[in-house]
Parts: structure tokens; C-alpha cells; sequence
């Protein structure tokens, strides 16, 4: 390969976050797994919806900071001139209208969840991102993400809301500890991200110990699962809370970012579904290696 279309797809692949996309598929396979699905051909359709509605968020995101990333963050693709503005938005729409498709092509059901996740995602990088319901939206739409997964797998949605709420609870925590990624900031969101770990830890062992009286598979599966989410989340959140400089806050939203496959496959392990889970968590260790080349946040 030429070396500048190397450069150029190295710049493509740090504007759409590639080492993030990992955390994706976990959404629609836990949402599945909670309406007590299968994953198949409309799973996977919600797997790519999820996808290209992911990578629009990602590309959106930068246009909508070249401003701020300018001062703060010069080296990122759209403020060094690697990528124009005006490709990163034509992507956003394309990816979008991608999304779209596919999710029309699970079923009804599905569109009905994906239109709202794509209204939610374009709001977030346009307009909630810097008001106080930033977190919120954020949280909207990963748990939205979530609920595409159970509507493509042919129940109704509301077996599976616990498992959005879950997902959506931690990606809140992440998104407002994520406000100090460029100028550090206090120990509080690290803190109550920390807290908010730690209850989702305990609701998953004991949502686990309770639905499992004996010591199954699935069961032994959702507790390694959990205390791996633990580990990836805590650490970091702990480091940052203790001191909150851009270096260490990043560092926490990373490992919030990654720990969202571990928390995605314990899902899908407390409602019985196995291989969801172990497809999930062979996810961690290629978000991990590719993590080290591109920086997921």
C-alpha cells in the first residue's frame, strides 16, 4: 500500500474511534439474549445497523468540534487537515442512512427503534453534547442500541429494558467523566462513576446467584464476566478520581469504553444465553491490541 493511502486510512480510522467498534456488537447479542433469542440473520442486520449508526456518531462528533478540538486537540484528523470537514460529514449522513437500511431490512420493529437511536445520536454531536443532558442522551441512545438487538430478534422490547437500563447507567457514568478528558477537572464524576460500578457489579452477582441455583456454566460465565467489568472499569476511575488530570481522565473513559464488552457479555450470560456471551467477551482482547494503535476516545 502507497504510504500516503496508508496515512490516509490510518487518519479515517482515528476520526471513526475503529478500536470502539469492538464494543458494539455486545448491544444487539445482549439485547437478544434478554428477549431470549437466538442470534441470527436479523441480529445481524441489527449488528450492522448498530455499526454504521456508531461510526455516524464518530465522524459527527469531530465535525461538530473542530472548533474546540483546534485549541485542545490539534493533532486529531479534521484540525490537521487529514481528513476534510466536509468528507466527515458526508460520511455521517451516509452511515446513517446506511443504519437505516439495515435496520429496515430486520423488520419493522427494528426501524422503530433505530429512528429514534439515529434522531437521538445526530442531537448528542449537534446540540446535547455541552448542555447538562449530554450524559443523558449519551446514555439514551447505548441503551437505545441495546433495544435494537431485541427488537430484530422478534420479541417485544420490554424483557429486555433492565439489561438497556444497565448498559445505559454505565455509559452515563463514562460520558460525564468524560467532560474532563481535555482540562482534567474534580474527583467527583470519577467518584460517582466508581459508585456507579460498584452497583452494577453487585446487580449483576446477585441478579446471577438468583436466577442460577446451581453452579452452571452460565452462571460461573456471568460471575467472571462481572468481576472482569469490575477490573476494567474501577482501576482507571479510581487513578482519575485520585487525580484528575486529562491524562488520567482519558484513561478512564478508555477503560469505560472496553469495560462495556465484559458488562455486555455478563448480560447476555444472566439470561442464559452462553455463546452470546463468549462471542462477546472474545471481543476484549482485539479492542485491547487495537486500543494501543488508535485511541478509542
Amino acid at each position: 500500500m502507497p504510504r500516503g493511502a496508508g496515512a490516509h486510512l490510518l487518519a479515517w480510522a482515528e476520526l471513526l474511534r475503529l478500536p470502539a467498534l469492538f464494543t458494539v456488537p455486545g448491544d444487539a447479542l445482549a439485547g437478544a439474549a434478554a428477549v431470549g433469542g437466538r442470534p441470527g440473520p436479523r441480529t445481524l442486520l441489527a449488528v450492522g445497523s448498530s455499526l454504521c449508526l456508531y461510526e455516524a456518531g464518530m465522524a459527527l462528533n469531530d465535525w461538530a468540534d473542530q472548533g474546540e478540538d483546534a485549541a485542545d486537540r490539534p493533532h486529531r484528523p479534521l484540525p490537521s487537515g487529514r481528513v476534510r470537514p466536509a468528507a466527515a460529514l458526508a460520511a455521517a449522513g451516509a452511515l446513517t442512512a446506511a443504519g437505516l437500511t439495515l435496520a429496515a431490512r430486520a423488520g419493522r420493529r427494528t426501524l422503530t427503534v433505530a429512528l429514534p437511536l439515529a434522531a437521538t445520536v445526530w442531537a448528542y454531536d449537534l446540540v446535547l453534547k455541552r448542555t447538562p443532558a449530554g450524559p443523558a442522551a449519551m446514555a439514551a441512545a447505548r441503551g437505545l442500541d441495546l433495544l435494537l438487538g431485541a427488537a430484530a430478534s422478534g420479541g417485544g422490547v420490554r424483557p429486555a429494558l433492565p439489561s438497556a437500563a444497565a448498559l445505559a447507567g454505565h455509559t452515563l457514568a463514562v460520558t460525564a467523566v468524560s467532560r474532563g478528558e481535555t482540562r482534567g477537572g474534580s474527583p467527583v464524576a470519577p467518584l460517582a462513576a466508581l459508585a456507579a460500578t460498584g452497583s452494577l457489579t453487585w446487580a449483576l452477582a446477585r441478579g446471577s446467584a438468583s436466577a442460577r441455583a446451581p453452579r452452571d456454566a452460565t452462571h460461573v460465565l456471568c460471575g467472571v464476566l462481572t468481576a472482569a467489568y469490575a477490573a476494567t472499569s474501577a482501576r482507571p476511575l479510581l487513578h482519575a478520581a485520585l487525580n484528575p488530570s486529562p491524562p488520567l481522565t482519558q484513561r478512564a473513559v478508555g477503560g469505560g469504553i472496553r469495560a462495556m464488552i465484559p458488562l455486555q457479555a455478563a448480560l447476555a450470560a444472566r439470561s442464559g444465553a452462553l455463546t452470546s456471551a463468549l462471542l462477546t467477551a472474545a471481543l476484549a482482547p482485539a479492542a485491547r491490541r487495537f486500543a494501543r494503535k488508535v485511541s478509542v476516545t
